[in-house]
């Protein structure tokens, strides 16, 4: 251990299992369930994420859950009764789950009176979250306080900009994000939304365009529009089984926006990818302050 303290989080934010292990950062797996079977989420360590889009895209409908205070309780308990404790917790505006962190945080506080114990919302989550983390990580390991590394996420947490399309509008139907009537029509038409993550920290459409091709341009735009310092980051092109278009993506990025360095391309996973659907592609990157 670097600091005093344990930077902990919760495998929603995507964060790729091998940095993760290499670093010692816990992660709280997160359950899903697909044809009657519970799995927990293990940010690519095991899991073959083709096969889980394959099966979405053979009918299979894959079912998220929240994990009971009980559960945070039992991970958080055995690192308190040794260390201060620093949690990055997904966006508290997509989920019920944030209470039951905070719950677990009320109690083990009362019982261990003596520790520390922050928990942050990240008002992101997938790889927006991941590159949060990254930063905190890299402040963590300068040696920077439990303090310093929540001041600096409460700053910068709505700079991380998202920009989102998909390929299919019924998963964003199952999941209330669009009426059944607009994604009817809307697949007829072939409308794709260009959805981003708010300043509160939900996903919401921003607009809408017709085809493949010109929701990777608009992709493109928004970075090209909303990125800062674009040569010192790393920005990632994430996407639920759709290599072809991350190449196509990556290329534009490259011919739009001059002097961008490190570009990542990252599978999203399948807690994500349940709602999102097969064929999601997004972008994300640090930036100005997000747009709405």
């Amino acid at each position: 251990m670097i600091n005093n303290y344990v930077l902990m989080t919760d495998s929603d934010s995507d964060l790729p299992w091998q940095y993760a292990h290499e670093r010692q950062i816990p992660v709280v797996q997160m359950p899903y369930s697909m044809e009657g079977v519970e799995y927990f989420d293990d940010n690519g360590k095991d899991t073959d994420l083709k096969a889980f889009y394959d099966k979405m895209r053979g009918g299979a409908t894959p079912v998220t859950s929240l994990l009971p205070t009980a559960v945070y309780l039992d991970l958080f308990e055995p690192i308190l009764k040794e260390h201060d404790l620093l949690f990055l917790a997904f966006s508290s505006k997509m989920s019920a789950t944030f209470n039951n962190v905070l719950e677990a945080q009320k109690e083990l506080q009362q019982k261990y009176p003596h520790r520390k114990f922050i928990v942050v919302d990240t008002l992101c989550i997938s790889y927006p979250m991941t590159v949060v983390i990254k930063k905190a990580y890299d402040l963590y390991a300068a040696g920077a306080t439990m303090e310093e590394v929540e001041k600096w996420v409460l700053e910068n947490r709505t700079k991380v900009q998202a920009w989102f399309t998909v390929d299919d509008l019924v998963y964003l139907r199952r999941g209330g994000r669009i009426s059944s009537t607009s994604a009817i029509a809307g697949s007829m038409l072939n409308i794709k939304p260009i959805l981003t993550i708010t300043k509160a920290g939900k996903l919401e459409a921003h607009s809408k365009v017709q085809g493949s091709k010109k929701a990777m341009k608009a992709l493109v735009d928004k970075v090209a529009e909303n990125i800062l310092n674009p040569e010192d980051q790393e920005v990632i092109v994430m996407h639920a089984d759709a290599p072809e278009e991350v190449r196509q993506l990556e290329q534009m990025l490259r011919q739009r926006v001059p002097g961008i360095g490190q570009i990542a391309c990252e599978m999203i996973g399948p807690v994500i990818g349940a709602h999102a659907g097969p064929g999601t592609l997004a972008v994300t990157f640090m930036g100005k302050e997000r747009v709405i």
